[in-house]
């Protein structure tokens, strides 16, 4: 009777430790594949959030397009590709490639553009002559080859 009730109490150990195993495999399981994928289904509704017209985008078919109109009680987005404009559901939006410029910073941009222009003119001229002077090497060990042979 006394070797039944150690054998009772040893198989009641073992049911723990399995318990504690599964719940520990659980918590691994939540942390290595569905926490980074809730992670990512938060940024993508927060991208989804801030779209608006001009914002270039692409689709989960990989057609690449620029927003046109969003209709939010339809939950659609129409596209212009190339000058074909294609309705397409919001879930339908992969990603976002780049955001539609704002107003306000293109005449600065604009500005700074024509400054680099015109710095930049002396330095294109001195990098046409080294183009120039390593063609007429080029050439000339072109020449030196041919007379070789």
């Amino acid at each position: 009777m006394l070797g039944n009730l150690t054998i009772a109490a040893g198989g009641a150990g073992g049911g723990y430790s399995t318990l504690i195993i599964l719940v520990v495999f659980l918590a691994l399981m939540y942390f290595l594949m569905l926490r980074p994928q809730q992670k990512q289904q938060k940024k993508h509704r927060d991208m989804m959030s801030q779209l608006k017209k001009g914002d270039h985008v692409i689709t989960i078919g990989r057609l690449h397009g620029v927003i046109d109109e969003i209709n939010q009680a339809d939950q659609t987005a129409t596209l212009d590709c190339d000058g074909i404009y294609l309705v397409f559901d919001l879930r339908a939006i992969a990603q976002v490639t780049s955001q539609a410029p704002q107003a306000v910073t293109a005449p600065a941009a604009e500005e700074a553009t024509s400054e680099a222009a015109s710095d930049d003119k002396p330095a294109d001229s001195a990098a046409d002559d080294a183009a120039s002077d390593a063609k007429a090497t080029d050439d000339a060990t072109d020449s030196t080859d041919d007379s070789a042979k």
